[in-house]
């Protein structure tokens, strides 16, 4: 059995929040803060990967 890879988002804003995006199937709505050094942060519930536009490469 293979596990799904978690989504990759890019964002906009260095400030990005996170539902797990299924309705009620999702989690807390969580803000997250990505970093200048890393570009990227991922949601500590569902994994999923908010990575800064412009910051591709670091990801």
């Amino acid at each position: 059995m293979t596990i799904e890879a978690p989504e990759t988002k890019i964002v906009e804003t260095a400030r990005v929040a996170c539902d797990g995006g299924e309705g009620a199937l999702g989690h807390p709505r969580v803000w997250l803060q990505i970093p200048e050094d890393t570009g990227w942060v991922e949601c500590p519930y569902c994994d999923c990967k908010y990575v800064l536009a412009g910051h591709e490469a670091q990801a």
